[in-house]
């Protein structure tokens, strides 16, 4: 069992209290413009108060703690074969790659390339081969793909690649209809599908305080069929959000909370995450920074919000703005990995592969972050205390001017006591350059390659890929 970790807390209780109180005062007297006639009939008919010539939903508080203690306190993102399965609100941090970018990194030639869909395979393949990595989002757009078929080909190749945990977010309805059929075939049934759900869906509203029809209409068809959701806003400090970090949270906390109330609303008991995906701008010269250290505080200060009201929470790291994977890369994604990981985050998305402010992916760069974020649950799982750890009698066996080499203390515990890296290099001078003077990238390169070429065939079985061409012939050959 994973060791809990006594998760530190950035903000005061006082501080966090004053940004939730704020956050409900502006659900209250500002309130969320819903872009659905009929959702604003439906909020007005569970108690809201709507005003519909502005389109305006105005969330009072007695409401508003009625409707999210419907909300679970508790999931699980289930995995196809329950190897996987990543609990929700439990007290377990986990990480998760990033998506949707228009753009990979190429180590082969060195320069930049549109993605297609042979790199959302390989992305889900690396995650399905990289330990620390819990479950895989949805990479990348496929520009090989016409739009019609985008998610659904976008998952057929994610499930037939990994069997953790698969995320994704759909621009349309008709996206996360043709996902739900995919994956109720491959389940076996819709009802099996709906009973451990190995699928889940984000969907964003538009800060600041707005909902759009499609973000509405995704939203209720994911809470009516059991499929776990995100509703994740994304607000920019000085952009889209105050330029103040608490008046960003203010904002954030607000969308955040109307995202799981409105689908408690469409479903009681729906199993929705609090979503934060705060960032911030440099202002000086209005360059979007995701990889800052603000973005890495707000997220951290999202856990404690959610933790308010027992939501699990969807929150963001290890993003950088650096274009390839390098010290600044290293410095950015380590800092905030920690950071919000050291305040309990539920699910920290983003933190693999990522580069270029979340614009682009590399392929070396998931495996990188496999090895922080390993470092990152090292540091979490703490230092054992006990009286065989405390080694005294180990100590007393070796006595003075010994050495603890080959003592049976030292066997018994050095796998356990210690993280070994896979890339880092750990070598003397001389035979770093007898090896030809490998570094982390490099080491990740060949990492990368060795899995690639290990994995080329997917992982569902070759039958069931039959029935499913001829079942959704909108899938194409990669």
């Amino acid at each position: 069992m994973e060791k809990k970790f006594p998760f530190s807390s950035l903000f005061s209780p006082e501080d966090i209290k004053q940004i939730d109180h704020a956050g409900r005062r502006i659900l209250e007297r500002v309130g969320i413009k819903i872009h659905c006639r009929v959702c604003l009939e439906l909020l007005e008919k569970s108690g809201v108060q709507v005003d519909h010539n502005a389109q305006i939903a105005r969330f009072e508080t007695a409401w508003l703690n009625d409707i999210l203690a419907l909300a679970p306190s508790q999931f699980v993102l289930y995995s196809r074969d329950g190897a996987n399965d990543v609990h929700m609100g439990t007290g377990q941090v986990n990480f998760s790659n990033g998506g949707r970018v228009f753009r990979i990194l190429d180590m082969g030639t060195g320069g930049y390339r549109l993605t297609m869909l042979r790199d959302v395979a390989n992305t889900a393949a690396l995650v399905n081969h990289l330990d620390n990595i819990r479950l895989y989002i949805i990479s990348c757009q496929a520009h090989d793909i016409e739009q019609q078929y985008y998610h659904l080909n976008d998952f057929y190749y994610a499930l037939n690649h990994t069997t953790k945990h698969v995320m994704g977010g759909c621009d349309n309805l008709e996206g996360v209809k043709q996902m739900w059929e995919l994956a109720g075939f491959v389940a076996g049934g819709k009802e099996k599908f709906r009973q451990k759900p190995f699928v889940s869906v984000i969907t964003n509203p538009i800060s600041p305080l707005s909902f759009g029809y499609e973000t509405l209409d995704i939203l209720k068809f994911c809470c009516k069929n059991g499929i776990p959701v995100t509703c994740a806003p994304a607000p920019i400090s000085g952009a889209t959000a105050p330029a103040t970090l608490a008046g960003t949270l203010s904002q954030m906390h607000v969308e955040a909370l109307a995202g799981v109330a409105m689908a408690q609303v469409y479903a009681p008991g729906a199993r929705v995450l609090y979503g934060a995906v705060p960032s911030t701008m440099d202002l000086r010269n209005m360059e979007y920074t995701m990889g800052s250290l603000e973005m890495a505080m707000m997220n951290a200060a999202a856990v404690q919000l959610a933790k308010i009201y027992h939501l699990p929470i969807y929150a963001s790291a290890g993003v950088t703005e650096a274009k390839r994977p390098d010290i600044q890369a290293g410095c950015e994604k380590s800092f905030s990995n920690l950071m919000v990981a050291m305040s309990g985050a539920d699910l920290i998305h983003l933190a693999a592969g990522m580069l270029d402010s979340g614009n682009s992916i590399s392929y070396e760069q998931y495996v990188i972050d496999d090895e922080i974020i390993g470092m990152v649950y090292r540091i979490l799982s703490g230092i054992r205390v006990s009286k065989e750890t405390l080694g005294s009698g180990v100590i007393e066996e070796v006595g003075p001017e010994g050495n603890y080499v080959l003592a049976d203390h030292t066997v018994e515990h050095m796998m356990a006591e210690y993280f070994y890296p896979d890339l880092a290099v750990r070598c003397n001078f001389d035979i770093w350059e007898e090896r030809g003077r490998p570094n982390m990238l490099s080491r990740a390169k060949e990492r990368v390659e060795k899995i690639l070429k290990e994995n080329m065939d997917g992982l569902l079985d070759p039958e069931l890929i039959s029935e499913i061409k001829v079942r959704f012939p909108g899938i194409h050959n990669i």
